[in-house]
């Protein structure tokens, strides 16, 4: 492999400059597009020896045939023109945002000359306010027949309004005081627009201080003995006030915020954003992102942002997020920039003020963060989830990988083997079993390792053990789960551990069974006497059943290593006069293993609830006196070793 591609420019020509660059690929397509403060320092990453990128820089280098540099005055500059350039060339192996378009919204289209309200799941609205989004569509109704009451505009179709202008008649909304009818002239088109700008900036946050105007109105009005029109005040509080009751109360009234929670692994990563105005959250959303390059926590942030306020919704004054982007500074001009531009209509807005990036440390905003993070983590479990359970996509995975590594048929039964320890100690391994892509838990099994030297020795004795059931063809026949072998044997490790694995199934004598390791964080398939790894290409859903088997491994080894390193916890603390199972319990829970209760002094041992300076006097001379004896035990056996 070439140490890096032939097209690479002179480190002299590229600038140190602030700038925009882009890879294209020999048809002139763009395929990534990507800011620097420094031109020359960032591209000079991209041209490094490619053994040592990360595999889907790699590949994004080697597809490319050039790059070309646009150089701009400042950091934020580069800002803007990545942002315009990304939206227009859509380049394959930027960050590819999958948003879920079922979610409804409620917009106000303020680029009319008759505004409107209504529910719809279109953003492209060109001019409108956008508000929500929220989960159910009749919640969504339901705000709107609540605000009417109070703010009647308009809400009908272009149709209905048209036929009601020609015929002078309104419909039945203007009978019963939900609509203002400027179809007929009830009020002025002027008059509208005051009553729309009104219900948006009830819903942009300014509640309180509308429902304080309307107050002080209702006792202005009662003051003058105009009862029917203090009444008409009292109807429209009531209104406003039950939709403020359908709204959580999380902070302050004067906070506007979007809060965005982040959950991600190798392939992709959720999203979720809570949208906080005048104190209540007013909506929330979700989305997937898929991931080409390896990018960062905050990279990953930034093209979220840049993604949340792409024109529709318009940025809050402060945006909590769990870490802040490198140009955190260049972000917020920009997003300040996009506040001002308001409502996506071309004309600006009062939002002014600047936006503020924050990483939340302490308090509700942290709770809030902490919920959106949670909320994260379970939407990208969902997403897997919904993934592996498509029969299409689980056929089309295993007929990739029996393609990509070359077998005569597809791996119907998976098996994936890891092997778990903490520092040398309680050794353990786990048996994954995936059939038709699917797993089978009930087949799923759990070996102790009590001696051995490395990972590769314990996978090796793993094996060996395995393998040995399949030289029985009785057990198949009597129908034991543990007789069934397996098309396809996975281990997690790279060259080392295929080796290891490769002996243990040539010893068994066992054959039919294509072996291949696991490495590279889940990019890299490695085969026996192989010099290069296979690459399942990026997304596909081959490439997402190895993660999840290889991830269900990892979860299976690590869960038993815990349980047996707790057993022995307890094991030894049990030995130990004076400690009963809630003492025990009580050191568990404070030190979590034998090794950090070892090396605790009798003054922290004594801070556990429950646990007596006499007491802990006890545990830790009798942890120090077994710690003695076992490296006297042991002098002997190493030297021993040593002399053979």
């Amino acid at each position: 492999m070439a140490d890096t591609v032939s097209w690479r420019p002179r480190t002299g020509e590229i600038p140190t400059l602030p700038g925009v660059y882009r890879f294209r690929d020999p048809s002139g397509r763009v395929l990534y597009v990507g800011k620097a403060k420094n031109l020359r320092a960032r591209l000079s990453n991209y041209f490094q020896p490619l053994r040592s990128l990360h595999e889907r820089t790699r590949r994004m280098v080697t597809t490319a045939a050039s790059v070309e540099w646009t150089v701009v005055a400042s950091e934020f500059e580069a800002l803007q023109l990545e942002f315009t350039w990304i939206k227009e060339f859509d380049p394959p192996f930027n960050v590819v945002f999958k948003d879920d378009k079922s979610y409804p919204y409620l917009a106000v289209t303020m680029g009319e000359e008759v505004p409107r309200v209504f529910a719809t799941r279109n953003r492209g609205i060109k001019g409108a306010r956008y508000f929500g989004p929220y989960m159910r569509a009749w919640a969504v109704r339901e705000t709107v027949d609540l605000m009417l009451k109070a703010i009647p505009m308009r809400s009908c179709t272009d149709g209905v309004y048209d036929r009601a202008e020609r015929t002078g008649r309104p419909c039945l909304l203007a009978d019963i005081g939900k609509c203002a009818a400027p179809c007929v002239g009830r009020i002025s088109k002027t008059g509208h627009r005051e009553l729309a700008d009104d219900f948006v900036s009830f819903l942009s946050g300014n509640d309180q201080s509308y429902l304080r105007e309307l107050t002080k109105r209702m006792q202005d009005a009662s003051a003058a003995q105009n009862y029917e029109q203090a009444a008409r005040y009292r109807d429209q509080i009531q209104a406003l006030s039950s939709v403020l009751e359908r709204s959580s109360v999380v902070f302050a009234d004067n906070v506007d915020a979007d809060v965005f929670g982040l959950a991600e692994d190798e392939l992709a990563a959720a999203v979720h954003q809570f949208i906080v105005r005048g104190g209540r959250i007013r909506g929330v959303r979700n989305w997937v992102v898929d991931t080409e390059l390896d990018v960062t926590l905050g990279e990953l942030v930034e093209s979220v942002l840049e993604s949340a306020y792409d024109g529709v919704f318009t940025p809050p004054r402060e945006i909590l997020v769990p870490e802040l982007p490198d140009g955190a500074a260049a972000l917020e001009e920009w997003l300040t920039l996009r506040r001002a531009a308001g409502d996506g209509s071309g004309r600006r807005t009062a939002l002014t003020g600047r936006v503020t990036l924050r990483v939340p440390q302490r308090g509700d905003k942290a709770k809030l963060a902490a919920t959106a993070a949670l909320n994260a983590k379970g939407a990208l479990a969902l997403y897997k989830t919904r993934r592996s359970a498509d029969f299409t996509a689980r056929s089309q995975a295993l007929g990739d990988i029996q393609e990509a590594l070359g077998m005569a048929v597809a791996p119907l039964r998976i098996e994936c083997y890891d092997v778990s320890h903490l520092s040398g100690t309680n050794v353990v391994a786990s048996m994954v079993v995936f059939e038709d892509a699917l797993p089978r838990k009930d087949r799923y099994r759990r070996f102790s390792i009590p001696g051995t030297t490395d990972d590769t020795d314990s996978l090796y004795q793993v094996l060996t053990r395995r393998l040995s059931y399949l030289k029985d063809p009785e057990g198949m026949a009597k129908g034991q789960k543990f007789a069934y072998p397996p098309q396809l044997l996975l281990v997690d490790g790279g060259q080392p551990q295929v080796a290891a694995a490769r002996r243990a199934l040539e010893e068994s004598g066992v054959e039919g069974i294509q072996l291949a390791g696991i490495a590279k964080r889940l990019e890299e398939l490695w085969l026996p006497d192989s010099d290069f790894p296979v690459i399942l290409p990026r997304n596909s859903d081959a490439l997402f059943l190895i993660q999840r088997v290889r991830d269900e491994a990892h979860r299976f080894a690590v869960a038993f290593q815990r349980q047996k390193r707790r057993r022995d916890i307890g094991s030894v603390l049990a030995e130990v006069p004076g400690l009963g199972p809630a003492r025990v319990k009580e050191l568990l829970t404070r030190f979590g293993s034998v090794k950090r209760l070892k090396e605790a002094s009798v003054d922290e041992i004594a801070a556990t609830r429950g646990i007596g300076a006499t007491t802990a006097q006890t545990v830790f001379d009798r942890l120090h006196d077994d710690a003695e004896s076992g490296e006297a035990a042991d002098a002997p056996s190493q030297n021993s070793e040593a002399a053979r």
